[in-house]
């Protein structure tokens, strides 16, 4: 299963929203409720669905969901 696919469900889980469908270039802009709260609980959901850690750099680096399929494949040693 794709890194996509699996944050697709986080982010279904997260924002109660199993009509959400993602695109890399998803960003807050587009997910109302998606706000400072939403992502510290998605950072703690994808770390814990994909078994990793992200660095302070990295959690800071998270714009879209492109940004959080970047990171799990570093982490995950997955090519992009």
């Amino acid at each position: 299963m794709s890194a996509i696919t699996q944050l697709n469900s986080i982010f279904q889980e997260v924002f109660d929203d199993p009509g959400l469908t993602l695109r890399p270039e998803t960003s807050p802009s587009e997910i109302a409720d998606w706000d400072s709260v939403a992502q510290v609980k998605l950072v703690l959901a994808v770390e814990e669905a994909f078994g990793i850690r992200f660095t302070t750099e990295e959690v800071t680096d998270l714009h879209c969901v492109g940004d959080f399929v970047t990171a799990v494949n570093k982490r995950k040693g997955t090519p992009a």
